[in-house]
């Protein structure tokens, strides 16, 4: 069984003074990598005075593991050096590229689903779990276009993935919801595919509306369906650390721990 955190959110600027302030009964904080990959400042002023009171789990949004890109050796030397001052209990990103020829697009890329792009993500997969010595959790997306050379469907890569690469997952119940939604497959085949071992830790977040497609925004409650698979996913793996992210229109601290504590609801019915 793999560690169980609780229930946790992701740390963001607007709320580190209440945070400091008041203490809340949170019992972990997911960080941005990259945000705080900076020799000084306020970001890791506030991040060392967080994690002395709460663990901390870290999330990057560059690793691009799916690029043809050389893998970035100074991107990597510079993550292992905020792992090391941040002592957190597991590290994730993203099945995506994020850009070529070492231009960052600042978007998370789908990648065509067929046996070469999955050969190749394993072994990006193993190479950067050898450079940073530890098993890394990989997000599945969200996605808007499918691509006419991919040979499998997303559930399948994503599963053969975690088990060729021999790393953990990263379940984001919202884009697996918004996927679903905008290529019209039913999101229960995408869950009873994984891997329960594999399944480390959850993400739950709101899309937003733009016109037929479901839009990955992070600016919105969780919706209904994707609690609904929550719970399904739950009945099948058991407690898993789970969090919101909330990263547009943010509420009050308050508003965020509601949220949350939904998910505690659905764990402690679920789970005996």
């Amino acid at each position: 069984m793999h560690p169980f955190l609780g229930f946790g959110l992701g740390l963001r600027t607007d709320h580190y003074d209440h945070i400091l302030e008041h203490q809340p009964d949170i019992d972990w904080f997911e960080i941005i990598s990259e945000n705080y990959m900076v020799d000084g400042g306020k970001p890791l002023y506030y991040l060392d005075r967080i994690r002395e009171r709460y663990p901390i789990v870290m999330h990057g949004v560059s690793m691009s593991i799916g690029s043809i890109d050389p893998i970035n050796h100074t991107y990597l030397k510079d993550l292992k050096k905020l792992i090391d001052r941040v002592e957190p209990k597991w590290i994730s990103d993203h099945l995506c590229w994020t850009g070529v020829s070492a231009h960052n697009t600042h978007d998370l890329l789908p990648l065509p689903y067929n046996q070469e792009t999955l050969n190749h993500v394993i072994d990006r997969i193993k190479q950067v779990q050898d450079i940073l010595g530890r098993q890394i959790l990989i997000e599945n997306p969200s996605s808007y276009v499918e691509f006419q050379h991919s040979e499998m469907s997303e559930w399948e890569f994503v599963r053969e993935m975690a088990l060729g690469a021999d790393c953990l997952l990263l379940l984001d119940i919202n884009n697996i919801f918004v996927t679903s939604h905008n290529h019209d497959f039913d999101a229960e085949d995408y869950l009873n595919a994984m891997p329960v071992d594999r399944v480390q830790q959850i993400h739950l977040a709101g899309p937003s509306e733009n016109g037929p497609i479901l839009i990955d925004t992070h600016d919105n409650p969780v919706h209904e369906e994707a609690w609904a698979l929550y719970e399904k996913m739950i009945r099948r793996v058991g407690k898993v650390s789970t969090m919101i992210e909330w990263d547009d229109n943010i509420p009050e601290f308050p508003r965020l721990v509601e949220e949350l504590d939904k998910a505690k609801r659905i764990v402690n019915n679920v789970v005996t």
